[in-house]
């Protein structure tokens, strides 16, 4: 399971298929802090930390990569374009 985390945290870090990584990343800490939650002697620490972390995991998958990684150099960055003309309600 660690070695799993360590090229997980490897993916995120240069930016390769980060969304994908990073929910993974997520789904591995959420079954650690299970983990830790069955097991006799969990702490209020260990506990925090791993859901802490997993939430951290979600948000990035949702934020996407940056402008510097190879997701964005792979496949180009993303641009919302919002038109000017609008449709009154």
């Amino acid at each position: 399971m660690a070695l799993i985390l360590i090229v997980l945290c490897v993916a995120i870090l240069i930016g390769l298929l980060t969304p994908v990584a990073s929910m993974a990343a997520a789904i591995m800490q959420l079954a650690g802090y299970v983990t830790y939650f069955l097991a006799a002697d969990a702490h209020a620490t260990h506990l925090r930390q791993s859901g802490e972390t997993a939430l951290f995991c979600i948000a990035l998958s949702l934020l996407g990569p940056g402008a510097y990684a190879c997701d964005a150099r792979l496949f180009g960055r993303r641009e919302i374009v919002i038109p000017k003309d609008r449709r009154p309600l």
